[in-house]
């Protein structure tokens, strides 16, 4: 988790919408004195100051000062980014380095949009845009905050959020945590009802449910996103979990003409 102060706007120094895996597969930064915010639309891997993510469209990533960064991608990349300075002082909100914006993503583009537009001006709007939309950001996890959960369940979430897209278990998720896997099996239980590998299969599935109906991913590549590469493993799934086949859900929402 990362310490970031938001009581007071953030400097913020570039908003741009880059585009890259066009010309090479791999970029390699650091920017020595800046924070960096991206928002994806495209699956890739993020590598963090040594710690590598799959990352997939409605991700959302935040990087401190001086932390090296790899991204790793598989084709032409379009994402929106902001290069900026949080201002100190305040109570810091916990934030993970990398998860999946959900339902929000929409909302963050639209905001991270709007800044770019504005950017040309340099409007105080800019900073307004950002600021709202780092906010948002920090609320994505601040439920599980507002519970008190767990710091190893709270890491094991983080992690599965970060990388919905790989194959997971529950060894590799305590290693993340720091505990052994008996530990965190039962502390996962006791904070969310539920057992570690039945919360990922729904967040798996949740995943799939808000890629089917509003993005135009193939099928296939859904369920790639989901790490579920099997299409006859991922068609069970959906039937399973959400109701029926992949089309089908893809296709009730089209006819219903929007989504819940």
């Amino acid at each position: 988790m990362l310490r970031l102060a938001l009581a007071q706007p953030p400097e913020v120094v570039n908003v741009g919408a880059g585009v890259h895996g066009v010309h090479r597969r791999r970029d390699v930064f650091r920017l020595p004195d800046l924070w960096q915010l991206h928002l994806y639309s495209y699956s890739a891997d993020l590598t963090l100051d040594g710690t590598t993510y799959a990352v997939a469209p409605g991700f959302v990533s935040l990087t401190p000062a001086g932390v090296p960064v790899q991204f790793d991608y598989r084709g032409r990349s379009e994402h929106l980014y902001v290069h900026f300075r949080p201002s100190p002082g305040g109570e810091p909100s916990y934030v993970p380095e990398v998860q999946d914006a959900g339902a929000a993503a929409p909302v963050l583009a639209d905001l991270l949009r709007s800044a770019l537009e504005a950017s040309a001006t340099g409007s105080a709007r800019v900073v307004s845009e950002v600021w709202t939309a780092l906010w948002r950001i920090a609320e994505l996890s601040a439920p599980d905050s507002e519970r008190g959960t767990h710091p190893a369940v709270a890491s094991a979430i983080a992690y599965i959020e970060a990388n919905l897209a790989r194959p997971l278990t529950v060894p590799e998720l305590a290693r993340a945590a720091g505990v052994s896997h008996n530990h965190l099996t039962r502390l996962f239980h006791a904070e969310t009802g539920t057992t570690v590998i039945a919360y990922l299969r729904r967040r798996r599935l949740t995943r799939a449910r808000h890629l089917l109906v509003a993005s135009t991913l193939s099928i296939p590549a859904v369920a790639a996103s989901v790490g579920i590469p099997d299409l006859q493993a991922f068609n069970k799934a959906c039937h399973r979990e959400l109701g029926g086949s992949p089309r089908a859900v893809r296709n009730a929402v089209v006819a219903g003409g929007g989504t819940t």
